[in-house]
C-alpha cells in the first residue's frame, strides 16, 4: 500500500540570496561610488559583493555597505587600523608611481598595475630589457601563495609587444614564444620550433614562455592550458577567494532592519530548524542559532551583554503570519565566565506555527559588539493528520527530567532535552541520540508496519535497528542511542524508513554526520528565553492570531476566544480577541470585552475598537467621545483622526470633520481622496451659509 507522506520540515537555507531586486547600472551610480567601484576596488571585490552593491537604491545603503566590504577583509579587527586597506591603497599608489607611465589615467589600469594591486609584491623579479633577439620582458616570481587554488610557486610574464607601449600580460596559449622573438620566421603555429629557438638565445625565457608553472612544461608538450587558466582565472579570483561574502547578502536582506551600527558587524553562524509536535498534536518550530562568536563586556566584575532576536514567518505571497522578538539579557559572574569564554553560545527557541508552507527569517543581534547574524528556512506544516516523517536529529548529548513533560522548552520532546550540534560533529566517546517522529499512522500501519533505522559509511551499513509500530502514539516518537566507540573517523548517514506489511518503504528520512579523529570537540552553552508552560493559553493565543493574518477567522475566533475565556484579565489576549470580533462584524462583541477594560480599569487602548464599533453599529457620538479618549492618551492617528471626521459628517456637524480631516491632513499630506472630501465638505458648508 502506497501512502502520500510529507516532510514537515523542507530545507534550512544558512547561505541563502535574498530576492535580486533591480540592479543599477554602473554609469547611473553617483561619482563617488562609481569611481570606488570602478577604480578603487576594481580587482578586490567579489562578484556576488558586486551584484549586491548595485542592488543598494540609496548613498546611506552604499556608505554602509563599503564600510562593511572594508571590515569584512580587515586582518586584524580589534585594532582601530585597517591593514588590508591600508596595503590596498599602498599597492595602487605603488602602480601610479611605476607602472603605465604611457597611461594618464593611472598605472593601476595597466597589466602590471592589475596583478600587483591583486598579488602585491613578487618574491623575485627578472628582467630581460636589452636582448636583441628578445623582444623587452620581465618575469615576476611568486610562491606561498594560498587561495583561489593558486599553484605553490608560479610566474608572470610580462613584455612589450612589437618593442613598443606599456608592458603587456603574456599568455603561452594566446601570444606563444614566437610572439617574443621579433627576428622569428618559423610558422606561427609551430610552438615547439619557437621553443628550441628561444632555448638557443635565453633557456629561462623559453621555458616560461611554454608555462608559468614550474617544472610543467615537458619537451615535445603544446603551450599550457593551466597557465591560461591561472591568469584569466585563478588569479582575479585570489583577490576575493578567501573573503566571507555572506556579510553583503545578509546587508541587502536586512537593511532595513537593523541600525547603522550593525551593518559592517555581520558575523557567520550555524544553525538548525526542526519541526515537531507535542502531545496536543501541536506543530512546533524548534531552532538554534550558533554564532561564530559571541563578544560581552565586563562591568565591576560581571559580564554581560543582551541578545536582541527577531523573528518573522511568511507565507508564499509575502505576507507575515507570525512575527516574534526576544530580548535575553546575559549576565556572568567572574566564576562563570572562564567556563564559557572559549565556547560558542547557542541561542535556542521555539515557537507554534499553523499549518501551511513558510519562509522563516530570524535575526540575532549582539547589543554590546553591535553584531548581527541571521537564520532562513523554508518551513512546510501539513495538516495534523497527514502522514509525516520529520528529519531525524541527531544528539552528542541528552538531559532527562520528568519535569520537562510539562514544558515548552526548545529541542525538548516529552521528558527528554536533546542537545545537538547544528555541524552534526560527534567524538568516539559520543553516544549519537537519533530522534525523528512519525504523525498520521494508518491503523494498518499500526498493525504491519515497522520503522527501520541504519547508520552507513560509505554506501555500507555500520549499523541497523528495526522497530515496530504497533499501539503506536500520535506522533510515534523515535528515539535509538548509538554508541561511537567502534566507529571509526569518518562521514556516515543516518537513515529512517517506514515499511509497510509487504516491507515496501512508505517514506523515509536522512541526517549525515561526522566522527571526528579529536579525543573531545569544544560544545556550546546553551541560552533560551523561558516559555510559558505547554497547557498555557499563551499558545492558543499565537495560533489564534497566525490564523487571523492567514485570513481563517473562523478557526482564530475559537483559539483566541478560548486563550481570552481561559485568561479573562489579560489586556493582550482581550485585544486581540476584540481584534477577531471586529473581523468577523460582531461589533457587539467587541463592546463586551472592550468596554470593562476601558471603562474599569482606564485600559485606553481599547478605544479605537469600541470607537469603530460604535461606528459601525451606527453610535456616531459615542464613537467620537471614544476615539477622543484614544488620541488623548496615545496621541495623533491618522485612522482615528480620518473616523472622527466621518463619525462628524454623520452628525452633520461639518466643522468638526473638516477639523480633524485637516489636522490628518498636516500629518500626512499625500491622501488625495481625504482632499477630495475636505473639497466637497467645504462646498457643502459654503452652500449652506
Amino acid at each position: 500500500m502506497k501512502f502520500k507522506a510529507i516532510a514537515l520540515l523542507c530545507v534550512v537555507l544558512l547561505a541563502s540570496l535574498p530576492a535580486v531586486g533591480q540592479k543599477a547600472a554602473i554609469k547611473d551610480l553617483p561619482p563617488r561610488f562609481r569611481a570606488w567601484l570602478e577604480e578603487e576596488v576594481v580587482y578586490i571585490i567579489g562578484p556576488k559583493e558586486k551584484a549586491v552593491f548595485l542592488q543598494l537604491s540609496t548613498d546611506r545603503e552604499r556608505d554602509m555597505f563599503i564600510t562593511a566590504f572594508w571590515k569584512a577583509r580587515d586582518t586584524d579587527p580589534a585594532t582601530p587600523q585597517n591593514e588590508f586597506k591600508d596595503e590596498h591603497d599602498r599597492r595602487i599608489e605603488y602602480a601610479n608611481l611605476w607602472f603605465g607611465r604611457n597611461r594618464k589615467a593611472g598605472g593601476w589600469r595597466s597589466d602590471m598595475g592589475r596583478i600587483y594591486v591583486t598579488l602585491g609584491e613578487p618574491k623575485s623579479i627578472e628582467k630581460y630589457e636589452n636582448q636583441s633577439n628578445v623582444y623587452p620582458l620581465i618575469i615576476w616570481f611568486f610562491s606561498g601563495m594560498t587561495g583561489a587554488s593558486l599553484p605553490s610557486s608560479f610566474n608572470v610574464v610580462f613584455f612589450k609587444k612589437d618593442d613598443a607601449g606599456d608592458y603587456i600580460l603574456y599568455s603561452p596559449v594566446r601570444d606563444g614564444p614566437q610572439k617574443l622573438m621579433p627576428f622569428y620566421n618559423g610558422d606561427m603555429t609551430d610552438y615547439v620550433r619557437a621553443f628550441r629557438e628561444l632555448s638557443a638565445i635565453e633557456p629561462l625565457i623559453a621555458e616560461v614562455s611554454m608555462s608559468l608553472i614550474p617544472g610543467e612544461y615537458a619537451m615535445g608538450m603544446n603551450p599550457s592550458q593551466s597557465s591560461d587558466i591561472l591568469i584569466s582565472q585563478k588569479i582575479p579570483k585570489f583577490a576575493y577567494d578567501n573573503v566571507k561574502d555572506a556579510y553583503a547578502q545578509k546587508l541587502l536582506k536586512y537593511k532595513d532592519l537593523i541600525e547603522v551600527e550593525y551593518t559592517a558587524n555581520y558575523i557567520e553562524s550555524d544553525a538548525l530548524v526542526q519541526v515537531y509536535r507535542d502531545n496536543a498534536g501541536r506543530a512546533f518550530v524548534h531552532y538554534l542559532v550558533e554564532p561564530a562568536k559571541l563578544s560581552i563586556e565586563r562591568f565591576e566584575g560581571v559580564y554581560r551583554t543582551t541578545f536582541n532576536v527577531n523573528g518573522i514567518v511568511s507565507d508564499a505571497q509575502g505576507k507575515t503570519v507570525y512575527q516574534f522578538d526576544r530580548v535575553i539579557p546575559v549576565e556572568l559572574s567572574s566564576d562563570q565566565f572562564p567556563k564559557i569564554k572559549d565556547r560558542l553560545v547557542s541561542f535556542q527557541d521555539a515557537f507554534p506555527l499553523i499549518e501551511g508552507d513558510y519562509k522563516l527569517s530570524v535575526l540575532w543581534k549582539n547589543t554590546i559588539s553591535k553584531e548581527f547574524t541571521s537564520v532562513e528556512a523554508t518551513l512546510k506544516i501539513p495538516p495534523a493528520r497527514s502522514l509525516t516523517l520529520s528529519t531525524p536529529i541527531l544528539a552528542n548529548r541528552t538531559v532527562r527530567n520528568p519535569a520537562f513533560a510539562g514544558q515548552v522548552k526548545p529541542f525538548t520532546v516529552g521528558e527528554t532535552q536533546l542537545v545537538s550540534s547544528p555541524r552534526n560533529d560527534f567524538v568516539a566517546s559520543d553516544t549519537l541520540t537519533l530522534y525523528c517522529e512519525l504523525g498520521g499512522l494508518t491503523a494498518e500501519l499500526k498493525r504491519s508496519g515497522s520503522v527501520s533505522i541504519t547508520i552507513t559509511r560509505d554506501d555500507q551499513v555500520v549499523a541497523s535497528t528495526v522497530k515496530a509500530l504497533g499501539n503506536a502514539g500520535a506522533p510515534f516518537r523515535i528515539l535509538e542511542e548509538f554508541p561511537l566507540a567502534s566507529f571509526p573517523p569518518a562521514y556516515y548517514m543516518a537513515s529512517v524508513a517506514l515499511v509497510d506489511g509487504a516491507k515496501a518503504e512508505v517514506v523515509s528520512s536522512k541526517a549525515a554526520f561526522y566522527i571526528s579523529p579529536s579525543q573531545a570537540l569544544p560544545r556550546s552553552w546553551i541560552l533560551y528565553s523561558p516559555l510559558p508552560p505547554a497547557g498555557a493559553p499563551y499558545f492558543s493565543n499565537v495560533l489564534g492570531m497566525q490564523y487571523l493574518q492567514a485570513g481563517e477567522t473562523g478557526k482564530a475566533r475559537t483559539l483566541l476566544e478560548e486563550a481570552f475565556r481561559r485568561s479573562p484579565d489579560s489586556v493582550p489576549f482581550a485585544l486581540d480577541f476584540c481584534r477577531v470580533l471586529f473581523a468577523v462584524k460582531d461589533y457587539e462583541g467587541v463592546r463586551n470585552v472592550a468596554t470593562p477594560f476601558f471603562r474599569d480599569q482606564k485600559k485606553y487602548e481599547f478605544g479605537q475598537f469600541l470607537g469603530e464599533s460604535s461606528q459601525a453599529l451606527g453610535s456616531y457620538a459615542e464613537a467620537i467621545g471614544y476615539y477622543k479618549d484614544y488620541l488623548t492618551s496615545f496621541g495623533t492617528n491618522l485612522n482615528v483622526l480620518n473616523s472622527i471626521g466621518e463619525c462628524y459628517v454623520k452628525t452633520g456637524d461639518f466643522q468638526g470633520a473638516l477639523t480633524a480631516w485637516k489636522k490628518s491632513l498636516e500629518l500626512n499630506p499625500a491622501q488625495n481622496e481625504l482632499k477630495k472630501k475636505i473639497a466637497e465638505l467645504e462646498g457643502k458648508i459654503k452652500d449652506r451659509s
